[in-house]
Order: C-alpha cells, then structure tokens, then sequence
C-alpha cells in the first residue's frame, strides 16, 4: 500500500488508473499501453462516466501524479521504441481478482448501485451472484483505510449506490465527477498515426463490445 495513503486522486488520475486497470484484461495483446492508447482509452465513450476529453498533457501530468503515489508509470523492463505504461495496483493493494474489477468500475463509471457492478464487471471478473458482489464490496469497505463507502440512497430508488474512496471522501469525490459530460470528437486534423491510433482504438472497442453482446445471447438462449 502507498506510504501517503489515504490517497486523493484528481478526476483525470483515477481515469488513467481505472483505463489501465480495465486494459490490462480486456486488451491484453496491447498492453501494457502506449500514450496514444492510453489517451484513447481515457476518453472513449463507453463504459466511462463521465465522457471525457483528456489531452496529452492531462494524461502525462496524470501518470506523473499516478508515479509520485507508486500506483503506475513507465512499463518496467519494456523494450522497443515506444514509451509504454502499466499499473501497479495489485503491489499497492494486493487486490483479489473481484476487489480489482470492482475497484476499477468505480474508477471508470462513478458511484453504482451492485446490480450495475455486477453488470460491468462482466469482462473484468464475472460474479454469479449479487452476493458475491457485495461480499467483494464489504472487503473494500473493511480495509483499512476504507477503499469503498455506501451512499445514502437516493428517493424512489430500491438500492443503494457504492462509491470508492481513492480520490478522497465522498464529497470530495462527488464534486469532482459533477462537471458536464465531454464528447471527444474524431478529428480531421489530427496527425496520421494518431487517426489511425483513434480508429484502431474504436475498433478494439466495438470488438469487445459485440462479443459481450455475442455471450450475453448465448448465455440467453443457450447458444
């Protein structure tokens, strides 16, 4: 664990955190990451909330921040001519498989209830029972510091939404994902290598997309 623990990540550090965390999984063959790919998968427009629009400068000064608290950095031992990045969560905190997939949804998606964990978890670590969901919370919750926190829940709603506690108190947390939601735009002006960084980045994405949505039908129907 981090000697400055409590930790207090900025909004764009637990967006990096939580994107090297879910590609490390999701994308392996390209991982650990490139800038260009990590900037990417910053800001791209599923399984994030907020959207965000992340610039270079804000992804660099993020891994910085992230190198200072020894949660990620430069891939140690990497070869070849690009820079690449990796996490160290699992140094940090020794997390099960379960802690990190729900510890990395809430980085990437904000406070949600357990049914939605359980849901987006799904390419991270599959939970076959709600329960199993919250006995994973519970251990967030126990360690100490606290890593994950209840919210109180909000009218009309059946359950209660789950927050984690990386980027400081509840409150704190609340007010920096607060901001309006920022589309990043495909742009015609960027650089060669960075549309074809973008394009390979959308495709890599509908590609998980559909075979999620591909065992979800066999799952169904019993394909």
């Amino acid at each position: 664990m981090p000697a400055d623990h409590p930790l207090r990540l900025s909004a764009a550090e637990a967006r990096v955190l939580g994107s090297l965390v879910e590609k490390e999984t999701t994308t392996p063959e390209y991982y650990p990451l490139s800038l260009n790919a990590l900037i990417n998968a910053c800001n791209q427009r599923s399984n994030r909330e907020p959207v965000t629009d992340l610039d270079e400068d804000a992804v660099r000064q993020a891994l910085h921040g992230l190198e200072d608290k020894r949660l990620a950095g430069r891939a140690r031992g990497a070869d070849g001519r690009v820079t690449k990045y990796e996490h160290w969560l699992g140094e940090a905190f020794n997390f099960t498989r379960a802690e990190t997939a729900l510890i990395c949804v809430l980085l990437l998606r904000g406070p949600q209830t357990p049914g939605e964990l359980r849901g987006r978890t799904e390419r991270l670590h599959r939970f076959d029972e709600i329960s199993d969901v919250m006995a994973g919370l519970q251990k967030l919750m126990e360690r100490e510091p606290p890593l994950v926190a209840v919210l109180p829940r909000q009218p009309g709603t059946k359950e209660s939404r789950y927050a984690h506690l990386l980027s400081g108190d509840v409150e704190a947390f609340t007010a920096q994902t607060a901001a309006p939601r920022l589309v990043r735009e495909f742009s015609a002006d960027a650089a060669p290598d960075d549309r074809i960084a973008q394009l390979e980045a959308q495709v890599n994405e509908l590609r998980q997309e559909l075979a999620e949505l591909k065992r979800r039908f066999d799952d169904l129907f019993g394909g």
